[in-house]
């Protein structure tokens, strides 16, 4: 069984996988949010085909680690997508996966003007394999 990461966003969401072994975090795509029944059909398509046996969310906290509006709009979503997959959801603090994922980006000669198509789910991937590292 392999881990869904997720970058949830209200544009996009950022999807990563884990490998069979729950080791590596891979990138996957960046999914351009619809609505939220076909957002939530496409995770459980995606779930479903990949045998995930769990999702990890990034959970926008503010700096000082408190809540907000963003991170409220996630947990209300990963609720959703529980109800839906029937699987179990767990947030992994996001702060600064962006930062890195941008550092990535750079170190990696992409332009910036590309960032948009990549940004999302390599962030995903970091965060997921953030959870992974902490297993």
């Amino acid at each position: 069984m392999r881990k869904m990461g997720l970058d949830y966003g209200e544009r996009r969401i950022g999807i990563a996988f884990s490998d069979l072994t729950n080791t590596i975090a891979s990138a996957y795509e960046t999914y351009l949010r619809v609505d939220l029944d076909k957002d939530l059909q496409h995770l459980l398509n995606l779930a479903n085909s990949n045998n995930v046996d769990e999702i990890v969310i990034g959970l926008p906290l503010n700096m000082d680690g408190s809540e907000g509006d963003r991170a409220e709009k996630t947990r209300e979503f990963a609720l959703k997508l529980e109800q839906i997959t029937n699987l179990k959801t767990t947030f992994v603090d996001e702060r600064l996966t962006s930062v890195e994922a941008e550092e990535i980006l750079k170190n990696s000669n992409v332009k910036p003007k590309d960032y948009k198509k990549y940004i999302d789910k390599l962030s995903a991937s970091i965060i997921l394999q953030d959870y992974l590292n902490s297993i």
